[in-house]
């Protein structure tokens, strides 16, 4: 068995927390050149060098790349051989309360969502935690901004609409979206399991490395035919026209009931944001 301290996991986490907020991931970056080799507009080449340029600012400057740092969305695998010496969630709390302090990040959550009162330090964070095999604890923070967020949606299918009425849903999610999300996005799509199960996987989509595809054929077409589709759309970078509305499509299925077929679509911006650490 391995054991692991609070202590330590707050420390990676706080640091986790900058990290992801301070540097965009290289996929991402090279992503943005390819695609603006590619591009026909002028004015959108010229809008994915504002970005790549922006990123290299955040990094050298180390200041956020988005005055939006985001919710502190964490996806948790925990080995079945390893011991928490107290509480995991508490000490993900105590690194995102501590890690947003000192690396001057926005706090953006309130403690109630009505009321609407600032908790002051970006707590709660969103902690998904899945039990693996192993000895280690991998913990990855995806700072999730507002603007992306909202452009999100479940819609419970019939099963006979199939691939094509799932497709066809992330289109006009895409389509209705326009700027808000603040393009090039990353579109991660959750098929199957139930309401809450394929939200949690649309979002779970948007940590898979720009240029990786889905292991499943049928997956990767999918995947392939809906990053040429939503980029016909004509968005473009900000909105302001162009082939790049998208940088990556990815889609995670899991099992679902006879009766149903849940699709959820949750979009990223540019601002791509997801770290990881092992413990």
């Amino acid at each position: 068995m391995k054991t692991i301290r609070p202590d330590q996991i707050s420390d990676a986490v706080a640091k986790l927390c900058m990290d992801a907020n301070y540097n965009l991931g290289s996929d991402v970056l090279k992503a943005l050149k390819e695609f603006k080799e590619r591009e026909e507009s002028p004015v959108a080449k010229e809008l994915l060098d504002q970005c790549i340029v922006n990123a290299k600012i955040a990094h050298d400057e180390k200041v956020p790349m988005c005055q939006d740092t985001g919710f502190a969305v964490f996806f948790v695998e925990l080995g079945d051989q390893v011991i928490i010496e107290g509480n995991l969630t508490s000490a993900i709390t105590d690194g995102v309360r501590r890690g947003y302090k000192d690396g001057y990040l926005r706090k953006s959550i309130v403690e109630d969502p009505l009321r609407r009162k600032n908790t002051g330090d970006n707590t709660p964070p969103i902690v998904w935690i899945e039990t693996v095999p192993g000895y280690n604890l991998k913990i990855t923070i995806a700072p999730k901004g507002g603007g992306s967020e909202n452009m999100s949606e479940v819609k419970m299918l019939k099963p006979a609409e199939g691939d094509k009425g799932v497709k066809d849903f992330v289109v006009d999610r895409v389509k209705r979206s326009g700027s808000n999300p603040c393009p090039p996005i990353i579109v991660g799509i959750g098929i199957g399991g139930t309401y809450d199960k394929c939200a949690q996987l649309s979002k779970k989509a948007l940590l898979r490395e720009i240029g990786s595809k889905h292991s499943d054929p049928f997956y990767a077409a999918m995947e392939e035919e809906l990053l040429q589709r939503v980029n016909d759309l004509g968005i473009g970078p900000q909105g302001l026209g162009g082939r790049t509305t998208a940088l990556a499509v990815f889609v995670e299925a899991h099992p679902c009931h006879i009766a149903s077929l849940p699709a959820a679509v949750n979009i990223q911006c540019h601002a791509a944001r997801h770290k990881s650490v092992v413990l």
